[in-house]
This record gives structure tokens, sequence and C-alpha cells, in this order.
């Protein structure tokens, strides 16, 4: 009993780290959890003195369970463009103790998560495991059930395709100030000083309940945000997957956007935005009067 809390006990310290790379993976934040839950329950059924290393183990673990539950998901023919929107984790932006501040180090943001989805569930895999983890293609070739070389191709042609993504500047501090002025400038309809916080290629994607819109360049932008406010509306920044971004709620405290924000070199480079009702009322969000 003792060794079976002890065990219980090392897991836990591991949990959130696994999660990480399972919905890094899964792009679901309930898929990932139940692909760290499977593994528990593997190791449950494993003698524990036989495993070296448990933290390599469980990931090893996460990760063959989350690949095994891709692959099932890719497979599925009626599942829409829109059900392959990964879902963010949306958090209050507080000052982060030290463990959420080494957390916040992980994360990619919504854009990287959104090109993910196009990727195979190998080469998200091998991308995930080897880029954003570290892990060496020897240990990824294992659980892919490919050689090494294979799996190094498979992260090579994941990472040609997810080149085009921004990827934030600065320390986090300063993303959060370009976001605030923007939110500012967005609400006050202050033209000139948007065209001042967007990059002059800036896109921003809209994810509605029937479409996906793309919007680029400061001009289009930057008039389709100042036709755009309403009265009653609350906006909040958040953090989506550990980026600045913004809630938004309608006058009733109902949310009804969500915008992950990636700021470069001081400027809005890219926006990816939810405003899909459907899809804001199943996700874990603050609440107006949290944030």
């Amino acid at each position: 009993m003792a060794l079976e809390a002890e065990l219980a006990e090392m897991f836990e310290a591991e949990r959130s780290r696994l999660e990480t790379v399972a919905h890094r993976i899964l792009g679901r934040r309930g898929d990932a959890e139940d692909a760290v839950q499977e593994a528990w329950l593997r190791l449950a059924r494993t003698d524990s003195t036989a495993i070296d290393n448990l933290p390599g183990w469980l990931t090893t673990v996460v990760s063959r369970v989350s690949i095994d539950m891709l692959r099932a998901r890719k497979s599925r023919p009626e599942l829409s463009p829109d059900d392959e929107l990964p879902e963010p984790i949306v958090t209050v932006d507080r000052e982060a103790a030290p463990e959420e501040s080494a957390l916040l180090a992980d994360s990619v943001g919504l854009a990287l998560m959104v090109v993910l989805e196009s990727l195979s569930p190998d080469e998200r895999l091998a991308f995930v495991l080897h880029d954003l983890f570290g892990m060496p293609f020897k240990q990824i070739a294992e659980i892919l059930d490919k050689s090494a070389d294979a799996s190094k191709m498979l992260a090579s042609r994941a990472r040609n395709k997810v080149r085009g993504v921004p990827h934030p500047t600065g320390d986090l501090q300063a993303r959060r100030e370009v976001v605030d002025a923007f939110l500012a400038a967005a609400q006050g309809g202050d033209l000139a000083r948007l065209a001042e916080l967007l990059a002059p290629d800036i896109t921003w994607t809209v994810h509605t309940r029937r479409t996906v819109r793309m919007m680029s360049g400061v001009d289009e932008i930057a008039h389709t945000l100042a036709r755009g406010r309403r009265s009653g509306m609350q906006v909040r920044r958040v953090l989506v997957d550990g980026e600045p971004g913004a809630l938004v709620w309608d006058a009733h405290g109902r949310p009804i956007g969500l915008m992950a924000c990636t700021v470069v070199d001081g400027r809005m480079a890219h926006v990816e935005s939810i405003v899909d009702p459907r899809r804001l009322a199943t996700m874990d969000l603050p609440a107006l009067d949290e944030a």
C-alpha cells in the first residue's frame, strides 16, 4: 500500500507535464486528460519496480495513447473542418507563480496549434515530441514503429509546413502591453493608433459558425475593428494557450468572441479569433467577474 501511495504521488507530480504533451499532440483538453488517465491505468497494471525512468516511461505511454487517439480521429470521415479547430486553453492573465511561469515557457500559441491540425498524425507526433519537447528520434521511432531516419523525415516535413507561422518575440510583459494598447485602440475606434500597432503584413483568421474567414492588411483589419464595436461589450485580456489574447462578453455576460494574438517585434502579426457561439459555449472560459 505504501508503494502504491508513493507511485500515485510520483504520477501526480508528472500529470501537468504529461497533459501538456498530450494536449500538443491532440489539441483538445478533454482528450489530453483521457490520454493521461489511460497512462495511469496502464501504470497501475505494470510492475513499477521494473521501470528505471518513470517520467520517460510515462511520456512514452502518453505519446502512444495520444497517437492512437489522433489516428482514430483523423480516420473519421464525418468530421467537418470546423471540428478540427483545436480547443485552446484560456486562463485569466495574472502575474504567474514560478511553477506557472515554467508551464508558460512551453506554450506555443493557438496559431501554431491550428497549423498542427493540418499535419498527419505521425508528422504531428514527431514534430511535437522532438521540436517542442526535445525527445530523441530513436525514442520517437519506437513510438511510431518506424526507423529513426523516417521519424526525422516526418519532423522535417512538419517543420516545413509550420514555418510560415509567426512566432512571438519579446518578453511576455511586453506582449501584454501591445495587446492592451491594441484593445484600447480598437474599443476607441482609433484608426491611427491601430495602424501603428498592426504589422504591415498582419493576418486575421475568424472562425464563425459556418465558415472560416481570412483578413489581411492594416487597412482592412483596422476598418473592420472600427465598424465592429458594440455597445455594452466587455473586453478583458486573457491568456490563450499561454499567449496574451482577449475574451469578449456581451451586455449579458455571455462570451461572444475569443482572440489569440501573436505579437512580433512590438506589433500584432496574427490574430486567430473564434466567434462561433456553439464552440464558445462548450469551452472552459473564465466568467466576466473572474477576469
